[in-house]
C-alpha cells in the first residue's frame, strides 16, 4: 500500500531557514581574521640583590598586524603595571624567585604572553649575642653563630670592635678586620664605650651590617694603707781613706714616710775616736745629706757615731673607695702621686773612713789603721692594700 507524504508550507519555510542560518554561520567564521601579536621579553640582570632593580625590555615584541596598543606587566610579587611602551623596570625588596609575566595587546584585540624568571638574593640575617657591659680587664664573648643566609650559602664574618680606632693603620678606621670568626672572645683593657660593627658577606655578593655597643666600666677598689718598717744593716771594716757603698730602693711598692740612720764605729781603746762620714744620695730626688761621727763617752763605753733622719717625707695615704681600670693602674696612680713621690727610686749609702788612725793623746800611735763599723737604717713605709668590691648598677 503506497503512503503519501503531505508537506505543509510552514515546514518548508523552517527547513529553508535552518539551511540559511547554517550557511551564514560558516561565513562569519571564515571572515574572523584577528591576528595575535608576538610577545618577547628580556630581563637583565636576572640575579639581583634585595632592593635592586631589574630592567624589563619588550621592545622586540611584534604586533604582527596593526600596532601594539599596550603592555601589561605582572611582576610576580603582587604588583602590576601597564605601559604604552615596551620598556620598564622594577625593584624587588624581598629575596626569592619571581616570574614576571608580560601580556602584549595589539589593535585587533589579539594578545600574547612572555615570561622571565628573576632570582633575588637575600642578604644574611645577623643575630649577635653579647653582653651590654663588662668591667675593664674582663673578656666579652661576641657570638654571631646564629646568623644565617636565606639561601643557605656560605658566609664570611668581619668584626670591627671600635670604628673610632684605625687598628690596621691604613688611615681608614672603618675597614679594620679585628676578627673573622663567628664567635670572638674580646679582651678589654680600658674603660669607656666602644662602638663596633659586624659585616657578614654571602657567596653571591650580598652583605649585611649591624652596629653594636659595649660599655666597659671601671672597677672599684677599697684602699687601706698599711704601715711597715724596713730594717736593714751593713757592717764592714775600713782603713783610712777607704769608702764603702750600698744601694737600696725602699719606695718601690710603697710611699716613704720617714727614715733614721745610725752609723756606729767600733769603740777605740783610747781617745781620740776615729772620724768617719756617712753620706746619703737619693738619686731621683737629687737629695744629698752628710753626717760626721761624733765621739762617744768613754766613761759610759759609748762608741763614735753619726746619725741622720728625715720625717714627714710624704703625706699618709688616703683611704676609701677608688675606681680604676685595673689594680695595677690604681697602684701606679697612688704611688705616682706627684706630691708624694719623695724617696722613690734608688738610695745610695756611703761610708768614708776619713781618719782611722789618730795618735793617742798619750803620745802612743794607734795600732789599728782602720776600724769596724755598723750602719743601721730604719725606713717607715706605707703600702696600699687593695681589695676589689662589687658595686651595684644602681649605685655605680
Amino acid at each position: 500500500m503506497k503512503q503519501s507524504v503531505k508537506r505543509t508550507k510552514a515546514s518548508t519555510v523552517f527547513a529553508v531557514g535552518f539551511v540559511l542560518m547554517s550557511l551564514l554561520s560558516g561565513c562569519l567564521q571564515a571572515l574572523d581574521t584577528t591576528v595575535s601579536p608576538r610577545a618577547t621579553l628580556e630581563a637583565y640582570p636576572t640575579l639581583i640583590q634585595e632592593g635592586e632593580m631589574v630592567t624589563l625590555d619588550a621592545r622586540d615584541s611584534s604586533a604582527v598586524e596593526g600596532i601594539i596598543t599596550g603592555y601589561s606587566w605582572d611582576f610576580g610579587d603582587g604588583s602590576t603595571a601597564d605601559t604604552v611602551v615596551g620598556f620598564t623596570s622594577h625593584a624587588f625588596p624581598n629575596h626569592g624567585q619571581y616570574t614576571v609575566r608580560l601580556t602584549v595587546t595589539n589593535d585587533q584585540g589579539g594578545t600574547d604572553d612572555a615570561v622571565a624568571t628573576i632570582l633575588v638574593n637575600g642578604a644574611p640575617v645577623i643575630n649577635i649575642s653579647m653582653p651590654t657591659s663588662v668591667r675593664a680587664g674582663d673578656s666579652a664573648l661576641f657570638d654571631a653563630s646564629e646568623s644565617y643566609d636565606p639561601e643557605g650559602g656560605q658566609m664570611a664574618f668581619s668584626w670591627d670592635f671600635d670604628i673610632k680606632v684605625d687598628s690596621n693603620g691604613d688611615g681608614d678606621p672603618l675597614n679594620d678586620l679585628d676578627a673573622l670568626t663567628p664567635e670572638v672572645l674580646f679582651a678589654t683593657t680600658t674603660s669607656g664605650m666602644i662602638h663596633g660593627v659586624l659585616r657578614i658577606d654571602d657567596s653571591d655578593g650580598a652583605f649585611a651590617m649591624e652596629s653594636f655597643e659595649l660599655n666597659i666600666t671601671t672597677r672599684t677598689f677599697k684602699v687601706v694603707w698599711v704601715t711597715e718598717t724596713i730594717d736593714i744593716s751593713w757592717d764592714e771594716y775600713l782603713e783610712q781613706g777607704q769608702t764603702w757603698e750600698g744601694n737600696m730602693t725602699p719606695g718601690e711598692n710603697g710611699r716613704i714616710i720617714a727614715f733614721d740612720a745610725l752609723l756606729e764605729l767600733d769603740r777605740d781603746i783610747a781617745p781620740p775616736h776615729d772620724n768617719f762620714s756617712l753620706f746619703l744620695h737619693i738619686v731621683d730626688d737629687n737629695y744629698r745629706k752628710t753626717a760626721q761621727t761624733e765621739p762617744g763617752n768613754y766613761t759610759t763605753n759609748e762608741p763614735a757615731r753619726a746619725e741622720m733622719s728625715l720625717a714627714e717625707m710624704n703625706s699618709p695615704g688616703e683611704e676609701g673607695l677608688f675606681v680604676s681600670d685595673s689594680e695595677e693602674e690604681l697602684l701606679n696612680s697612688l704611688l705616682g702621686d706627684r706630691g708624694n713621690r719623695t724617696g722613690q727610686g734608688e738610695w745610695i749609702w756611703s761610708v768614708v773612713a776619713q781618719q782611722s788612725d789618730p795618735d793617742s793623746i798619750f803620745g802612743e800611735p794607734d795600732p789599728d789603721p782602720g776600724n769596724d763599723w755598723v750602719l743601721s737604717v730604719k725606713i717607715t713605709v706605707m703600702r696600699p692594700s687593695l681589695t676589689e668590691v662589687a658595686v651595684s648598677a644602681s649605685s655605680a
